[in-house]
């Protein structure tokens, strides 16, 4: 970690206030599993065409997320059946930030990813909270925790509880033109909530570019150049897959095996 953190400072910083114009609320993801060996190596092919998200001086950020589903898991079973319209509801805190969000990320049948968010007091939304959803810059509309889960999503308030919390430490960089932003994840580790279940992957990095369509993108080509292509990966379903024995999983063990193969031969 300390390889990264000096690599970052020769990064030009950009804050919370300057991302407010990159936040790519509807938007087209590409993902990548790359060793965590490799990453110091992309860092400096990136440094000269990318902005550091910097909060409070610091360039490596803490997020804890709490997943949830309804009993039967159908949030995960309709990502393991290659559904293409479907949702994850979650809690995420940023840490180093003190927010913490209630997160509906919808994605339909183009593959374009959508997210709705509201600020609220902690990770357990099962009690019918108030809250606040931001519209524009200075216009809030009171609202509560059920009320938006039931407008926003397929899903009602009633039928979710708390699944699988996800811990990793994330960089955020922006490029130049600001037409991008990139998070990469590093230290992960699952924490199944009903059974107890723990996993942990230190050495694998998840890399997602986030852009407004197709536009043009340097990492792309850094991607290539280290001979890494996209992988379809969801914290949440391989975290889900990892953590519950007995479930089904065969689309996403293909996915842990061949990253695991990944992680063996760097």
């Amino acid at each position: 970690m300390q390889k990264i953190a000096t690599i970052l400072k020769s990064f030009e910083p950009i804050s919370l206030a300057q991302m407010e114009s990159v936040k790519l609320m509807n938007r087209i993801d590409t993902k990548y599993a790359v060793p965590m060996a490799v990453l110091p190596l992309i860092l400096e092919a990136a440094k000269a065409d990318y902005f550091v998200q910097e909060i409070d001086g610091k360039r490596i950020a803490t997020y804890d997320t709490m997943y949830y589903d309804t009993d039967t898991l159908d949030m995960y079973v309709r990502h393991h059946d290659r559904q293409l319209v479907r949702q994850k509801i979650r809690v995420r805190q940023y840490v180093d930030s003190d927010l913490t969000f209630l997160e509906i990320k919808r994605k339909n049948n183009k593959g374009r990813t959508k997210k709705k968010r509201i600020v609220v007091p902690g990770f357990d939304i099962t009690a019918d909270t108030p809250s606040v959803l931001k519209h524009k810059k200075g216009e809030d509309e009171p609202v509560t925790v059920k009320s938006f889960i039931d407008a926003k999503s397929r899903y009602e308030w009633s039928e979710i509880s708390p699944h699988l919390w996800t811990k990793f430490h994330r960089i955020t960089l922006v490029n130049k033109a600001k037409t991008e932003r990139l998070t990469i994840d590093m230290d992960l580790v699952w924490d199944n909530v009903v059974n107890g279940e723990k996993k942990t992957f230190s050495d694998l990095v998840i890399i997602e570019l986030k852009r407004d369509g197709n536009v043009p993108s340097k990492m792309t080509h850094i991607m290539l150049d280290h001979r890494l292509h996209p992988l379809k990966i969801s914290k949440y379903c391989i975290g889900t897959a990892l953590t519950t024995p007995g479930i089904k999983a065969n689309r996403f063990k293909k996915k842990i095996r061949l990253i695991e193969k990944m992680l063996h031969n760097n």
